[in-house]
């Protein structure tokens, strides 16, 4: 509470000084804000993700997110600090009050922060803001780091439910008709495959499935990747899905039909129910007219 009110104090004989950036992305130096300790490094966004990579870190940099109208309504954002990111301590900006959201990843206990994602609500009157406040460094090491994170706005609470994030809780329930239906229509990526194994990290508190896919209907990105054919198979996918440890994924035999989200280059599991019984939902929606988008049947 003292750091944030002396922060604040601080900020109010700070000059802020506009970095150029391009719409989503910002990679920039600290040089100048080393020589004046007065000047506040500001940078302005406008997509629903991006990365921000700071070289030299000076005292201050401040980040406001702010998104087109058409994505206005997105109202969760998450940042995922990057693998150097270690001397500095990101704070959320509302109203005037920073909140702490990543605490300084300096000390070695705190180190496995940079592989987990912060989110936080953004739901207020104002763009959201970030804070990045860099610590002293006495050895002369400023010179030599680069700090930053990649950062998401996310449509809905649904979403970070889903990756576990800001305390939320994921729902493990299995995905009733509906909800089916709108996945294989809304996921970044829909695959039919089979589970190969699946991993836990107790730290993350996440589970790793590991899927074999004989069909990828589509994907986002290149989540999952196609196999060289062996004499006399058909080509296969290989890829890796996150889940919540919390709903206890285990090895299954049979083919699976796997929806889910994309954030920062990882899959995530969405509704993910056994082909056969997919298929049955869909036939029947499509025959009553209710499905809510076309889906290839093989």
């Amino acid at each position: 509470m003292l750091l944030n009110v002396i922060i604040l104090m601080h900020m109010l004989n700070l000059q802020l000084r506009l970095c150029a950036a391009d719409l989503c992305n910002w990679t920039g130096s600290g040089f100048a804000a080393a020589v004046d300790s007065r000047i506040v490094l500001q940078v302005r966004l406008r997509c629903t993700e991006g990365s921000v990579r700071w070289i030299y870190p000076g005292q201050s940099l401040r980040v406001v997110l702010e998104p087109n109208l058409s994505s206005s309504r997105r109202t969760i954002v998450c940042i995922k600090p990057s693998p150097s990111f270690r001397g500095a301590s990101v704070f959320v900006e509302r109203s005037g009050q920073l909140e702490l959201l990543v605490p300084d990843g300096g000390r070695p206990e705190q180190q496995q922060q940079q592989q987990q994602v912060f989110c936080f609500r953004a739901d207020g009157p104002h763009r959201p803001a970030i804070y990045l406040q860099s610590s002293p460094q006495s050895d002369g090491a400023r010179s030599r780091r680069t700090m930053g994170f990649r950062y998401e706005l996310l449509a809905n609470r649904s979403a970070a439910n889903n990756l576990g994030l800001g305390g939320l809780q994921a729902s493990c329930r299995p995905c009733n008709d509906t909800e089916l239906l709108m996945a294989v229509c809304n996921s970044d990526f829909v695959v039919r495959g089979s589970i190969k194994n699946v991993s836990h990290d107790s730290e993350r508190q996440t589970s790793l499935v590991e899927v074999s896919a004989a069909r990828v209907y589509w994907q986002r990105s290149g989540v999952f990747e196609q196999q060289a054919a062996s004499s006399g198979s058909s080509p296969s996918w290989q890829g890796h899905i996150h889940t919540r440890l919390q709903c206890h994924v285990k090895p299954g035999d049979g083919e699976f039909l796997f929806t889910g989200s994309e954030h920062f280059g990882e899959a995530w599991l969405g509704c993910a129910p056994r082909y056969k019984d997919f298929l049955s939902v869909y036939q029947t929606a499509w025959a009553a007219r209710r499905n809510s988008c076309d889906f290839p049947l093989d």
